[in-house]
């Protein structure tokens, strides 16, 4: 194996393996994380309950786990749409430019003049709140940056070699952005889509944290630390579990961001 992909390895094991268990979450949690039971409410984390039980009495360690599904499976789903979505636009305007580059540019910056977390919050309660609605949120404010990245490099390689032989073979412009365009654009987007992962999930969890993302008794990181904030200090489990879960998601997927931009990076070619 090419000695510069080694460090990669580490990130990417534990980067499947949060996947693989927010995939399989039901046939992993050890309770069932839905089932209340008031006369077991707030047990202090024991061997029958790792991280304890809340309010309700359920397993704070079974909704961590299948609260993973809900968030960063949602998390991976919206940042998918939304990267091929901005892509597309974005390499569609660098490359033919004229008119609909302005106009779909132009759409695109008044996106970005707004901050993005607040807009998600406004889009998200004038919507509704709830879970698909959040998203649906996140994905209006979210694809402008692949837009403006995309378009920049296919501004870039629009006017490469390569490509005024492949119009002078008779290439169509269908097949000059499908076979040329974004290919070579996919590596910058595939870097900023693993480093937005973190950005997402902690978006998608403030937005549960502030009541307009999942709805109880869904399970979902920021909707139980929004359910254990009254009781720090009483049982602090119930919203440090749920926190430590977004810390090492989103540490390992920005580090693993991190390793592929090395590993992409031509100056790193040696």
């Amino acid at each position: 194996m090419n000695q510069r992909y080694r460090p990669l390895i580490p990130y990417l094991i534990l980067s499947v393996l949060l996947i693989f268990v927010a995939v399989f979450a039901p046939f992993l949690t050890p309770h069932d994380p839905y089932i209340q039971d008031l006369e077991g409410a707030l047990v202090a984390p024991n061997s029958e309950n790792l991280f304890g039980t809340d309010r309700y009495g359920r397993d704070v360690l079974s909704r961590v786990i299948m609260g993973s599904q809900t968030t960063l499976c949602v998390s991976l789903l919206l940042l998918l749409i939304i990267s091929l979505f901005g892509s597309f636009i974005g390499a569609i305007c660098g490359y033919k430019g004229g008119q609909i580059d302005v106009f779909l540019m132009r759409i695109s910056d008044i996106f970005l003049a707004f901050p993005q977390m607040v807009f998600a919050i406004a889009a998200a309660g004038a919507l509704g709140g709830g879970l698909f609605n959040a998203a649906a949120a996140l994905a209006i404010i979210g694809w402008p940056k692949y837009a403006r990245i995309s378009r920049s490099l296919a501004l870039t390689i629009r006017s490469m070699p390569y490509i005024e032989a492949a119009k002078m073979s008779g290439t169509d412009s269908i097949g000059m952005l499908w076979n040329h365009i974004l290919p070579n654009i996919a590596g910058p987007v595939l870097v900023t889509a693993v480093l937005d992962i973190g950005t997402i999930i902690m978006e998608l969890a403030g937005l549960s944290f502030l009541g307009l993302g999942a709805m109880p008794p869904t399970a979902e990181w920021g909707a139980m630390m929004n359910n254990g904030r009254s009781m720090l200090q009483t049982a602090p489990w119930t919203i440090l579990a749920p926190g430590f879960a977004i810390f090492i998601t989103v540490a390992i997927f920005n580090l693993l961001g991190d390793k592929i931009r090395d590993v992409i990076d031509p100056k790193n070619n040696h």
